[in-house]
């Protein structure tokens, strides 16, 4: 019975996996898919290179956090217990792939976790107060900085980087496997600035790859490990696999949600996107934080958007009540030197209004399926371990 409990297990550990792969991949290349910088297919090739790099160097001291902190007594991690928290881990995470939406591994994972150890009596209310707290506070750290810089000072990075993707032809970056060992192309008509700034933004999703595969990677196979029955670096491979599974199939909904449906992307949106929500990603892990950098991601994305939309409007018009538009100036890529207007100065004839930017249906369906998915991992683990007798807690 332990044998066949522990098969169903791994199985239900890649399924969890195969999930992580299809949330995480969004928001790491996401803008860089949706300004047109490579393809789905590279951005799953990166994401399942540096997600694995991530979980077999830093990785396992995550594991162990997660399965040793949340939980006064570990005893509560039998087999039977672990199937069944990686069954809600795994499931709620599909509804939100299913849904296009990239949900929180982190949030979901600790909320299955959590509800374990609330039904026996063993949760850590310190330790899990202090992750809630931050879950609160970084996506509201990110929308803001993201506001800021999109209302002062997108335009100005703008006229420095001079670069937006191309949207309409071929990826400004390419794989050319003609000759004997691959090499790298770019657009034929990409300056060195263009070439510089695509290299940065898909240099940062594998940062934000590496990041989630630090953290996430126990999201798969934290419960299994804590029996003791297989070893981490088996595990870590496992995952690692079922992950890039998920890169290159399901991940192309989240990759199109993060890319193009919430806001229309120029590289330059991208690359601040990404330097924002990995940065503080970072700063979370650091100090040992499991990080939601879905939700922190997407709310950078949601704050550049409401920043660069509020450039024509002052604060006394937000007063007057006067409606707020766009800035044409904040949304393409100006040329090299070109002067951005001041805020409130732009041309109204040629200014769109704030919903060609910003799309608020798929914006809505976003912010309440990565709420929802947690809830349904939380109350459907603690629903079930509290009441399903065949667990015996």
């Amino acid at each position: 019975m332990t044998e066949v409990l522990l098969i169903v297990g791994l199985l239900v550990a890649v399924f969890v996996g195969y999930n992580i792969g299809g949330a995480t991949t969004g928001p790491a290349f996401g803008p860089a898919v949706g300004a047109n910088v490579i393809t789905k297919l590279m951005a799953a090739t990166l994401m399942s290179i540096f997600f694995f790099v991530g979980a077999i160097t830093i990785g396992p001291q995550v594991v162990d956090t997660l399965g040793n902190d949340l939980v006064h007594d570990t005893g509560i991690f039998t087999m039977r217990s672990n199937v069944a928290v990686l069954f809600f881990i795994g499931g709620a995470l599909f509804v939100g792939n299913y849904a296009g939406v990239p949900a929180s591994t982190s949030m979901t994972a600790v909320g299955a976790i959590a509800a374990l150890g609330f039904a026996t009596g063993e949760l850590n209310l310190a330790v899990l107060g202090e992750i809630v707290v931050w879950w609160i506070v970084a996506p509201i750290i990110g929308f803001w900085v993201a506001g800021v810089v999109g209302r002062y000072f997108y335009p100005r990075i703008n006229a420095w980087v001079a670069i937006e993707g191309n949207r309409e032809g071929r990826e400004m970056v390419t794989v050319d496997r003609s000759g004997l060992a691959p090499r790298l192309r770019f657009g034929e008509n990409a300056d060195r600035r263009e070439i510089s700034g695509a290299l940065v933004v898909v240099a940062i999703g594998c940062l934000m790859a590496f990041s989630s595969g630090t953290s996430n990677i126990a999201n798969a196979i934290a419960p299994i490990y804590g029996t003791g029955d297989i070893d981490m670096i088996p595990l870590i491979l496992i995952g690692s696999a079922a992950v890039a599974v998920g890169c290159f199939t399901i991940a192309r909904r989240t990759l199109d949600t993060l890319g193009n449906d919430i806001t229309n992307l120029p590289l330059t949106a991208a690359i601040v996107v990404a330097v924002i929500s990995s940065g503080i990603v970072i700063g979370l892990s650091w100090i040992g934080i499991p990080a939601s950098f879905v939700v922190i991601a997407t709310m950078s994305i949601i704050g550049l958007g409401w920043g660069r939309a509020t450039r024509t409007t002052t604060l006394s018009d937000v007063r007057a009540g006067e409606e707020t538009r766009v800035s044409v100036g904040a949304l393409t890529a100006e040329e090299e030197g070109e002067q951005s207007p001041d805020i409130g100065e732009e041309k109204p004839e040629n200014i769109p209004k704030a919903s060609d930017l910003f799309d608020p249906s798929t914006t809505a369906r976003v912010v309440l399926m990565q709420n929802v998915v947690p809830v349904i991992s939380t109350v459907g683990a603690f629903l079930t371990f509290r009441f399903v007798p065949i667990f015996g807690f």
